[in-house]
């Protein structure tokens, strides 16, 4: 059954808030926390009768990196929140981890261009924790204690996408707990093997390769010829509904993107998501009034690693999602 590895034993599913990609913000975390009722008694925050469930990407881009791993662990390890793998976590394991037929090399680059890349987008977390420093690499292991995805039978979180095959692919291969294994892990910083394009996708989500040969820059400043697929919505069946593209994005050369057209896109397996199952699902830089994609599907990522707001999803249950149900902190 796919997300069998990724279910928590013995948890009693909801009430949760599941809270969306915090990237480094402690100060605004501590807020949501108090705006949904949490306290922080005997070391860590809790809620009498609820608990958190973080989609992942706690570090990089924001000013509080050390502190904001900190208080999520704390409330992992006290039975207050539950966490699920995010993009910038598993950046953090490879960089942090020598190849195994490399010698010198780590899994993610760490020199040349691309190193230089990497390094800009995880150097507030490096700054902070000192890079292959003792505290630097407890960190990392614990990150590689942190499931893939989570399946509890009537809700599911994973970072950026349900994809069932790729579930069913990687979950007898797994860790306990849907978690990495030292070959999955190899796999997955390994472009053309299986395992990379089956963790890519769960954690990063499909993309597409735009037509034309058209090319923009994305908000790190790197041109990108794919962009992220609007797998939920089954009306993404052309690249201009379906290619997730800032309005305001523009060429390596400067000049706006043109709008794509309305050429029909190869439809993928996970689109659009339909099973009954609420899932929530981070990683998208979503804007605006919060509110569900579907009635099965909610994004919790409202830009707070820009400046956005901090998003909760407050869960009690509901297999449809109700757009009252979404609290927002900051931004």
């Amino acid at each position: 059954m796919a997300g069998a590895a990724g279910t928590l034993a013995g948890v009693t599913p909801g009430p949760f808030d599941v809270i969306g990609d915090v990237h480094g913000h402690a100060d605004r975390l501590r807020g949501l926390l108090a705006a949904l009722g949490y306290r922080r008694r005997g070391g860590a925050w809790r809620h009498p009768q609820r608990r958190a469930f973080f989609v992942g990407d706690l570090i990089d881009r924001g000013p509080q990196q050390l502190e904001t791993v900190a208080l999520v662990r704390a409330m992992v390890d006290a039975g207050s929140a539950f966490i699920v793998l995010g993009n910038h976590e598993l950046n953090a394991i490879a960089w942090a981890t020598r190849h195994p037929d490399r010698p010198g090399e780590h899994l993610r680059a760490r020199h040349g261009a691309k190193g230089a890349r990497h390094f800009r987008t995880h150097e507030r977390f490096l700054t902070e924790v000192g890079p292959d420093s003792a505290r630097h690499r407890e960190l990392v292991a614990w990150f590689r204690t942190l499931p893939l995805w989570c399946d509890l039978g009537s809700v599911r979180v994973v970072h950026a996408c349900w994809d069932a095959a790729a579930i069913d692919e990687l979950a007898p291969r797994l860790g306990p707990g849907a978690t990495l294994t030292d070959a999955v892990l190899v796999g997955a910083c390994t472009a053309g093997h299986p395992d990379h394009a089956a963790v890519e996708v769960l954690l990063k989500g499909p993309e597409l390769t735009l037509p034309g040969g058209a090319a923009y820059l994305d908000k790190e400043g790197t041109e990108r010829t794919e962009a992220r697929f609007a797998w939920w919505d089954p009306t993404a069946v052309t690249y201009r509904r379906a290619a997730l593209i800032p309005a305001d994005a523009r060429t390596p050369a400067g000049t706006p993107l043109a709008p794509l057209g309305d050429d029909p896109v190869p439809l993928l397996p996970a689109m659009p998501y339909r099973d009954p199952v609420p899932l929530f699902v981070g990683h998208y830089w979503r804007t605006g009034v919060p509110g569900p994609l579907g009635p099965q599907v909610a994004c919790v990522d409202y830009s707070a690693g820009r400046g956005g707001p901090l998003v909760a999803y407050r869960w009690d249950g509901e297999p449809v999602l109700d757009p009252d149900r979404f609290v927002a902190f900051g931004g």
